[in-house]
This record gives C-alpha cells, structure tokens and sequence, in this order.
C-alpha cells in the first residue's frame, strides 16, 4: 500500500464523526451494497456473522416512526412531548438502517464476541459510508430493549438491536475533532 493510500485511509478514520443534522442526498443501492460489504468483513469468530442490516426507506420513515412510538408505549412511556419527540427521530436523515445482532449459539463465539464483531461490523459500514462522501450518526436507546419492537422487526428476544444509523448528507459544515492525546489511552504491559 502506498503512503499516500495509507494516509486516505487514516484521514477518513480520523475525519469520521456523528452528524445529527442530515439532508438529501441519501446513498443509493449500490453504494449501501458496498459498504455493507465493507461491513462483512469485520473480524468474525467462526464465521457466523451475527450482523444483519435493515434498511428503513425515506417513504417507510412514517411507519417506523409509529413503531418506536408503539415500542416506547409499550416500555411503559406515557409522556406525549416523549412520545412525539420519538416520532419525529425518523425524519433526522432520508434514510436509516437498522444494525442488528442475531446471536447464534456456539460453544467457542459467546455472545460478548458477536456483540463485538457487530461493533466493528458497523464501524466499517460507517466509515465506507463518509468514504463515499455521506454523513451519519449512530444511535440507540430505551427503544432498542423494547420486546414489541424486536418482534415487530422478526427478531427474538435476545437478540440485540445494536442502533439505528441514521444516514444522508451533512446539512452543515462540520468542525474537526481536536486531536486526541493517546497517552492517557495507551500503556505497555511488562512481566512483573
């Protein structure tokens, strides 16, 4: 790999950061087919790659919506500037994809580790993304635990509803991250 391919990589790494302000255009087809494949090359213990993707479309954004607002009433919220504030997440961006882990029973992969892969698996999905010039933010929430939810999304009780990525393009120009002092973050380990 060239220095300077090395350097557009770790330019986009360090440049990625969530935008909560998103606005047309939203990636297409294909370019969410690559960065979901970008996404499936996470590392991935015994291959079961427990990462799954569900793309919500600009004109499901209304029907999700009702369901965050079900799976909140479910959770026991009663508060309607609550309930209306959840109905109006779905309109932050033109599109959302929903990142899901299906946890698969194996004696070697515990479930922590596919909670892991799933992590990275996102990661990837997000910086192919800003790579392909699209913005995003991932989030979760009370909604995520939510059991109506999971079943409205045909996923069983314990599997794991990692975020929602809200995906589009930035409304507004973005600061850059201050950069970060590793030392405090980074140590040797040396044999007592």
């Amino acid at each position: 790999m060239t220095d300077s391919a090395l350097k557009i990589i770790h330019d986009n790494m360090h440049n990625r950061q969530s935008v909560g302000q998103l606005v047309e255009p939203a990636p297409d087809a294909a370019q969410l087919e690559i960065a979901f494949q970008a996404a499936l090359t996470a590392p991935d213990h015994h291959r079961l790659k427990p990462t799954r993707f569900m793309v919500v479309e600009q004109d499901q954004r209304e029907a999700f919506a009702e369901l965050l607002v079900q799976a909140m009433v479910d959770q026991g919220e009663q508060d309607p500037v609550q309930l209306d504030r959840v109905r109006h997440h779905p309109f932050r961006a033109p599109l959302l994809v929903l990142a899901v882990t299906q946890f698969q029973d194996h004696p070697k992969v515990p479930y922590f580790e596919q909670t892991l892969s799933s992590g990275a698996a996102i990661q990837n999905f997000l910086l192919s993304m800003q790579a392909q010039g699209f913005a995003s933010i991932w989030r979760s929430g009370a909604v995520v635990e939510s059991k109506l939810f999971k079943r409205a999304l045909g996923l069983q009780e314990h599997d794991l509803i990692s975020g929602i990525i809200y995906l589009g393009t930035a409304a507004r120009t973005i600061m850059p991250r201050a950069e970060s002092d590793n030392q405090p973050y980074v140590s040797l380990w040396r044999r007592a």
